[in-house]
């Protein structure tokens, strides 16, 4: 497998600007919900779009001005809330302070680019401006930076703060920007609602429900703690699989006889921890997770246009033998994992559960359980490599690196497939890909994107 590409060095003409939205808007402290708060959320979700053509800076930047307007707290700054003793919730001070916009120059080509963008590394953080902050409190909530290419193409970063929203909400601002960008004078289709209250918690907190994706355990008493363990103990190798109509139909072959429909997600999620597992050689008798995004806009009537983290992280647990036994056979069966993630998401349908993981939010001492899972977040269907400036959609669009959860990204041009991103301990990476190719019937090619 080649080594993905080491970006030369980005030449900034000037210094980052700042830019401010182009009419007043509200001025107020924003806050979170208990969804937005969570500590496994605070970072920025750094996405990454190649384009054939350069879009003019004055463009983007008058744009992105008027975008600000509907989009004002992208413009404000992250805060500890007054009601917290400590950061245990957070607000958006909405002061219309404005996002951070960065020039520069990269002598490279797109062409150069396309394929090691599929495996990205730690050369790739050239492509965001370095903002100097004292904590990630203190950091903007956007900041972007536009990378021209010697042939004319570029690259544009844009670094949104996951408390803010979500991959839909990130989704939706960027097709606006763009959309303003085409079109200056034109009027957004949904306006961006941002109130939260729609999420707060009941008074008291009523749990009833078993959320299998969290615990108030403290991580030193975990017999097994993986996540520490990839984090601490080896360098962490980005892989990267391709997944095509064709392969995601084996996949549900497997299937025929299974009761409920397979989706795309299921199936290539079942398979991608089952792998996952299986390369890391536990004990049978360990209990693992499959963590995954489910977007609840629709489950709890959130307002359209809602802009804040709609989703929630679903769990589906089994043991390592469970998940792992080969069936009739088959090596690559992976029906018991299917129908973990199934009943994982079934119990989002049952009334209150939702609420109930609101409410469990309340405690300050739960945290997501990344103890012995695998934690899978869904880009693949979000419409993000559709987002056009006027110029052309993007020849390609993903992470600006590789997360140690793993990623669902979607593939520029078949909207079939979906792209599998996922680091893996340096130890494991020939066993996690062995497992990942399928074997029986299936056309294995090898190349820089692993599973074609």
């Amino acid at each position: 497998m080649s080594k993905s590409m080491e970006l030369p060095d980005c030449v900034y003409p000037r210094p980052p600007v700042t830019i401010f939205p182009c009419a007043p808007t509200p001025k107020h402290s924003l806050h979170l919900s208990n969804l937005d708060s969570q500590k496994f959320f605070r970072f920025s979700v750094k996405y990454v779009h190649l384009f054939e053509k350069c879009v003019s800076v004055d463009v983007l930047k008058s744009s992105l001005s008027r975008a600000l307007v509907d989009y004002y707290p992208l413009a404000g700054r992250l805060r500890r809330s007054s009601i917290s003793e400590d950061d245990h919730k957070l607000q958006v001070d909405c002061n219309g302070e404005g996002a951070v916009f960065a020039e520069a120059f990269m002598d490279a080509t797109a062409q150069q680019l396309l394929q090691p963008c599929n495996l990205p590394n730690t050369s790739w953080k050239k492509l965001l401006c370095k903002v100097e902050a004292q904590s990630f409190l203190d950091l903007p909530p956007l900041i972007i930076q536009v990378t021209s290419l010697r042939c004319g193409g570029m690259i544009l970063c844009t670094a949104i703060n996951h408390c803010l929203c979500d991959g839909t909400g990130a989704s939706q601002f960027l097709h606006d920007w763009a959309r303003l960008a085409r079109e200056p004078n034109t009027e957004l289709p949904v306006t961006p609602f941002h109130g939260r209250h729609v999420l707060n918690p009941r008074d008291p907190p009523q749990v009833h429900f078993t959320h299998a994706g969290y615990t108030r355990a403290n991580p030193a008493s975990h017999e097994v703690d993986l996540h520490s363990w990839m984090m601490h103990s080896q360098p962490l190798v980005a892989t990267s699989f391709t997944f095509g109509a064709s392969e995601v139909l084996l996949l549900k072959k497997q299937c025929l006889s299974w009761p409920k429909p397979v989706t795309t997600f299921e199936s290539v999620a079942a398979h991608t921890w089952r792998a996952w597992v299986k390369s890391m050689n536990l004990c049978p008798t360990i209990t693992v997770k499959l963590i995954f995004t489910v977007n609840v806009r629709k489950k709890v009537n959130l307002p359209e246009g809602y802009y804040g983290n709609g989703f929630v992280l679903a769990c589906a647990e089994s043991t390592v033998r469970d998940l792992t036994t080969v069936e009739n056979d088959n090596d690559d069966d992976i029906s018991h994992g299917l129908k973990a993630l199934q009943e994982a998401k079934a119990s989002l349908e049952e009334k209150g559960y939702i609420r109930s993981m609101v409410d469990l939010l309340e405690d300050k001492t739960v945290r997501v359980d990344l103890s012995t899972s695998l934690v899978i977040s869904q880009w693949s269907r979000l419409g993000l490599e559709d987002v056009d400036f006027g110029l052309g959609k993007p020849l390609f669009m993903g992470p600006l690196s590789s997360y140690v959860y793993c990623l669902f990204l979607p593939v520029v041009g078949d909207s079939d497939a979906v792209r599998v991103l996922v680091s893996v301990p340096e130890s494991v990476v020939e066993s996690f890909r062995y497992h990942m190719l399928v074997k029986d019937g299936w056309k294995k090619q090898e190349n820089d994107d692993g599973l074609v």
